[in-house]
């Protein structure tokens, strides 16, 4: 099998001020990360019918269909984090910088994806 060109939306996120963050606490910022993750990021990326395609240290790319469902993802994200974030403290509050996408990729028969 070749790998495929296909039209996808791509979502890209990252921590704003992820060094600064792990600075100031390495342990609880990592750890607060991987429960977003788990228990944010990747159920939302599911309910609209997306999936991350890699995983960074302080973000990850995801793959739609749909330009729609790229960015009411992105829009839940958002909320959904800062609902979680609302007690802690401005400084130390974790917030992502997401963008969307649309246009041509390459899908490599792993999944992974270029374009």
């Amino acid at each position: 099998m070749t790998a495929q060109r296909r039209l996808a939306a791509i979502l890209a996120c990252d921590v704003v001020g992820y060094s600064r963050l792990m600075e100031r606490d390495e342990r609880g910022t990592l750890e607060r990360l991987k429960t977003y993750r788990k228990d944010l990021l990747e159920p939302l990326v599911s309910e609209h019918q997306g999936r991350i395609v890699k995983l960074t240290g302080d973000g990850m790319l995801c793959e739609f269909a749909s330009i729609v469902n790229a960015v009411t993802s992105a829009m839940a994200i958002q909320q959904a984090l800062a609902e979680h974030e609302a007690e802690t403290p401005e400084e130390e509050r974790i917030r992502f910088r997401i963008g969307v996408n649309l246009g041509d990729v390459v899908c490599e028969e792993d999944g992974d994806l270029y374009g």
